[in-house]
């Protein structure tokens, strides 16, 4: 319950300002479908509502206030509209329909699994370079800091064009971006893990005249483990950013992204925000499969669980 009752405040704290700005985002163009329903609203123009704010117009036609939350196509949906699609997208279509989320959820996942395992293998064997050769240091983790400093935006369509040029299409361009984004915190992850041993505990493998390698698999990996998994855990959310963020400009027909930008290409925002909450359901679930992985791993290791 003390780890439950934090989530649960933040979660219901959430769902109250969405709610209480539902009214003010969607007032004006409530009144202007309630005016040509015979309505009377106030101001009767609609020059004249755009020049009064939301709340304001809201209180000056409270009748209006129920009809923000049932709007076809409103600029900021109501949590019911957002939970009828994802309900009726993910339970209640055949999961190889194109209009299921299950369906654009396994066309994500994929390539943003496989992104994530390149990323994670980069990442640790850069980490074990750094720490044992200081040109490696020296040389290649600034450009790996650097790297993360290109907008991720504005590099997806350059790598999804020039490997399209060199003959390479499916989920690799997208599991190359995955990797980009989740590489980097595996990388710092194992290397403060790999140099978290102190001076004592390597002293004494010293005095038992172990070498780098032994003292790698003997004290610098395990000491390592809790730092490789806080790693995870961001680079697998990051790889599902990552991978949605490469299906907006390939023009995908299938996956989050895509389902996102349909909605906003057709002026459907309800079905954008099931999909983005239905991808923030699924980062959710890979970083609870991962906490579970870490939780057996270090209990078998006999590590103190936080």
């Amino acid at each position: 319950m003390k780890s439950i009752l934090p989530v649960l405040t933040v979660i219901a704290a959430v769902l109250l300002i969405w709610i209480v700005a539902v009214v003010p985002m969607n007032v004006h163009l409530t009144a202007d479908q309630a005016q040509r329903d015979g309505a009377v609203v106030m101001p009767d123009t609609s020059i004249a509502r755009k020049e009064v704010s939301g709340v304001a117009l809201a209180l000056e036609n409270p009748h209006l206030i129920p009809l923000t939350y049932v709007g076809k196509r409103p600029n900021l949906p109501s949590p019911h509209q957002v939970s009828a699609e994802m309900f009726n997208t993910i339970l209640g279509k055949k999961i190889t329909s194109k209009r299921s989320l299950v369906y654009h959820g396994w066309v994500t996942l994929a390539p943003t699994l496989l992104g994530f395992a390149i990323g994670t293998l980069l990442g640790v064997l850069l980490a074990v370079g750094i720490v044992f050769s200081r040109v490696m240091d020296k040389s290649v983790m600034p450009w790996a800091i650097v790297s993360q400093t290109i907008p991720i935006l504005a590099l997806a369509p350059m790598i999804i064009v020039v490997l399209g040029a060199a003959g390479i299409h499916g989920i690799l361009p997208k599991s190359v971006i995955a990797a980009y984004l989740s590489f980097f915190p595996v990388v710092v992850g194992m290397v403060k893990g790999l140099r978290s041993p102190d001076h004592m505990q390597l002293d004494l493998l010293r005095t038992y005249s172990t070498n780098n390698i032994q003292g790698f698999w003997k004290l610098r990996l395990p000491s390592s483990t809790p730092y490789l998994f806080a790693s995870l855990k961001i680079g697998i959310s990051a790889s599902l950013i990552g991978t949605i963020v490469a299906e907006l400009p390939t023009g995908a027909k299938a996956g989050f992204g895509a389902r996102m930008l349909v909605g906003d290409q057709y002026g459907q925002p309800i079905l954008s925000w099931a999909a983005l909450f239905a991808a923030a359901l699924t980062a959710a679930a890979l970083v609870g499969m991962i906490s579970l992985i870490e939780r057996g791993t270090l209990r078998k290791m006999g590590m103190k669980l936080a």
